[in-house]
């Protein structure tokens, strides 16, 4: 009998421990996910594409570089509405923007900093001028085609200027509405376009391509977006203004 009651002591030993290594003590720590290293994106409920990046975002970064840790901007613009003023210059006067067409070329030297502390370029915001540049990069490090919630380092953007590519700006101090109409432009056509905030600019919107420019002082709705949808459709692509012309498609 005693040694009956000793195997019945061992067998409820082992049974204990069978039960702990099977996670009946301590729970087991979840495991942890780390953020990706080259960005952070928003997605606002959406799709991600196969590199992670927002599908609202219609970033290409065949076409440029994604810089590491900026946020992208996944929301669903608002349909524009249907030009009423498709030439540049008469949608530009009824929006009460200036356009400044053919300005000098202020140069397109490659730089080591992104950010280009030393360039101080002739037009705000920046339309030609030396630039970021790294050959070992996608394109020499200019920006990604898509759209960002935050602003872009203003070397890789004008870089991207110099691929005929045109860049939307707005203030981030515009309301969510007036927001999502100008990401609406972008999302219509974005194909050779960026689209982002600019809190330095002393505008509420701009837009701008290799030595041309669109400022608006304030967003007037539609004349605004007419205005906005002219400059795209005059500059983005355009043989003879940028110097290194790249296409719009990968």
């Amino acid at each position: 009998m005693e040694r009956l009651g000793y195997i019945g002591a061992l067998a409820c030993v082992f049974a204990a421990l069978v039960v702990v290594g099977c996670g009946g003590g301590e729970e087991e720590e979840e495991p942890t996910t780390t953020a990706s290293s080259t960005t952070s994106t928003t997605t606002e409920g959406g799709e991600t594409d196969e590199n992670g990046y927002p599908v609202a975002a219609y970033v290409q970064p065949k076409l440029g570089v994604v810089p590491e840790g900026i946020e992208l901007d996944g929301r669903e613009g608002t349909p524009p509405p249907e030009p009423s003023e498709p030439d540049l210059e008469a949608a530009a006067e009824a929006a009460v923007c200036e356009l400044e067409t053919g300005l000098p070329d202020e140069g397109n030297n490659h730089l080591e900093d992104e950010d280009v502390p030393d360039v101080e370029y002739q037009t705000d915001p920046p339309t030609s001028g030396d630039h970021y540049g790294n050959p070992t990069e996608i394109l020499s490090g200019a920006l990604a085609d898509g759209a960002y919630l935050e602003t872009p380092p203003v070397g890789r953007s004008v870089h991207s200027l110099e691929h005929q590519r045109v860049a939307i700006q707005y203030s981030p101090d515009l309301s969510e509405e007036e927001q999502l109409a100008l990401k609406g432009i972008f999302d219509a056509d974005p194909a050779g376009m960026l689209f982002f905030p600019n809190e330095d600019m002393p505008f509420e919107v701009a837009a701008t391509a290799w030595t041309n420019l669109l400022t608006c002082e304030s967003f007037e709705g539609d004349a605004t977006l007419d205005a906005i949808q002219a400059f795209r459709d005059e500059f983005r692509g355009r043989e003879g203004d940028a110097p290194e012309p790249i296409p719009l498609e990968p």
